[in-house]
């Protein structure tokens, strides 16, 4: 059975969108082995749309000598959407339709873990139908104040349960959640 496995910055206050504007004074050696160890752990990369757009744009752009460049371009990229008809980004495949009905599917069949980096609406759907198996969040000590929370108002309750813990000396807490 395929695992599928999420990871995200996220500030105190919940925010998740556009990290790139508050997360990088937090980044550190003890923070790019946490990222690359949970890269190394998928062999795919699960993305929605937005991420998608986001990544798709960048990193073919980037060094194909940068290691982190070499596997987001490399690894077999899966979508999430029912818009994109046509991905530009090498080794992308779309799940079109009812994706969550589609991974539930692929979960049960041999292949590739999936990791998914960023993509939050997504998470929380995954969360929601008991098909994310791990949740990490790395915790900024900042209040970004506004922009997308990963849990709106409403999202109801998902119980998980902490697995793993450690506090980077930047204050950074990296947490992982499975489902409880």
């Amino acid at each position: 059975m395929r695992r599928i496995t999420a990871g995200l910055f996220i500030s105190l206050d919940g925010v998740v969108e556009a990290p790139e504007t508050w997360h990088f004074p937090y980044f550190n050696d003890e923070m790019g082995q946490a990222v690359g160890a949970q890269m190394a752990a998928a062999d795919a990369l699960l993305l929605g749309r937005h991420t998608y757009d986001t990544f798709a744009a960048h990193w073919p752009q980037q060094d194909p000598a940068d290691p982190i460049a070499k596997i987001m371009n490399e690894t077999p990229k899966y979508v999430a959407s029912t818009t994109l008809t046509s991905p530009t980004w090498a080794n992308t495949t779309v799940i079109g339709g009812d994706a969550i009905a589609e991974l539930a599917r692929l979960k049960q069949q041999p292949g590739p873990d999936f990791g998914i980096s960023g993509s939050p609406t997504l998470v929380v759907a995954l969360l929601r139908e008991g098909l994310l198996d791990e949740l990490n969040l790395l915790v900024h000590p900042i209040v970004v104040g506004a922009g997308k929370r990963l849990f709106d108002e409403g999202s109801g309750q998902i119980p998980l349960a902490l697995t793993h813990s450690a506090t980077f000396s930047t204050g950074v807490l990296n947490l992982t959640y499975k489902k409880a």
